[in-house]
């Protein structure tokens, strides 16, 4: 009886351990994509609320015609004389097979000098509206109104302008600064953070223009945008 004891004891031990390696290595990828999950589920929301403003009817008319969207739930804006933005999006482009593919993560930082205070917190949704807007996003990294041209989105009234740009900018603002102007940032593919995401080595057109590279936990946001598109 003893030794049965034992041996028992020795298995439940093993048992034990065996269940706590398989519980590491089950949940080791999601604590991983945890910052994305949220990144993602917060660009969720924030592509509601665009759809939801009654300000926002360019926005939704267009959005059908765009070849990707840019979205950014949060860029911060700050500074006292020397001042910068930053923050991180999402991309969602139409793949070679005519779907909502995505999503690719995005660094959006820029850098300004002049006489500035306070503190800004902005909802961002860029509309990328030309074939060398997407393909300025492929690459390493592009300059918004430098290597490819940028307009801020009509608002209210200005619902029926006609633009003619690489990138159509949205945004909504809190903060002293009263808005964001995205012009003279750099965009650029956050290349750990899309590894980390779909648990291997890609990059931007993996994900956006082949569409074999898929995460089901941004397919909810992928809908969203096709259904905004057939919808304008």
């Amino acid at each position: 009886m003893r030794t049965n004891s034992k041996s028992v004891n020795f298995a439940r031990q093993w048992l034990s351990i065996l269940t706590a390696a398989a519980v590491v290595g089950v949940s080791a990828p999601a604590i991983a994509q945890q910052d994305q999950n949220q990144l993602v589920t917060a660009a969720q929301s924030t592509f509601s609320d665009f759809q939801r403003d009654p300000d926002m009817t360019w926005f939704r008319a267009n959005v059908g015609r765009a070849k990707a969207v840019l979205i950014a739930p949060e860029i911060v804006k700050a500074g006292w004389i020397f001042g910068g933005s930053g923050g991180r999006a999402v991309l969602y482009a139409v793949d070679s097979k005519g779907k909502w593919a995505g999503p690719a993560f995005y660094n959006i930082g820029a850098a300004s000098v002049g006489f500035q205070a306070g503190l800004s917190v902005s909802q961002t949704i860029t509309l990328v509206m030309t074939d060398k807007g997407l393909n300025s996003l492929l690459a390493n990294s592009v300059k918004l109104g430098g290597d490819a041209s940028i307009a801020a989105g009509p608002v209210g009234a200005g619902a029926n302008s006609d633009i003619t740009t690489d990138f159509v900018a949205f945004s909504r603002a809190k903060g002293l600064y009263g808005g964001l102007n995205l012009e003279g940032s750099v965009l650029s593919p956050a290349n750990d953070w899309n590894n980390a995401y779909y648990g291997k080595t890609v990059l931007p057109p993996d994900i956006l223009v082949r569409g074999d590279t898929r995460n089901p936990q941004g397919e909810q946001l992928a809908a969203d945008i096709s259904r905004a598109a057939v919808l304008r």
